[in-house]
């Protein structure tokens, strides 16, 4: 009998080239060094220096869902999507709210 296992079963799945990956990893790299460069010689002010260090943050994290994860809006990745988007979601409430209580508590505390 042949083996009833089959390694089709992920023909859905996208997988990257070597162009993809080298895309994403130069991307990758310049998203680090930009940001690492402005906060080793700070030649902006603070305030600025993180709004730019967080935007590339988010930059880099989509790079690397669509290089490396290889997430995509096609059929075969929807349900991929939609859970990454939903435990982003469940992540961001939580460290959000987390963050506004202990703000609430420490302004409350402080106050008396």
């Amino acid at each position: 009998m042949a083996n009833a296992h089959s390694h089709d079963s992920h023909d859905d799945a996208g997988h990257g080239s070597v162009k993809s990956y080298a895309i994403g990893f130069i991307l990758s790299v310049i998203l680090t060094a930009i940001p690492f460069a402005l906060v080793m010689y700070p030649s902006l002010p603070k305030s600025i220096t993180l709004m730019i260090v967080l935007a590339f943050a988010v930059i880099q994290v989509v790079v690397h869902l669509v290089y490396f994860l290889h997430l995509d809006r096609s059929a075969a990745q929807r349900n991929n999507v939609i859970a990454f988007v939903f435990a982003a979601i469940v992540i961001v409430l939580l460290v959000g709210l987390s963050l506004w209580i202990m703000f609430s508590i420490h302004t409350y505390m402080m106050a008396k």
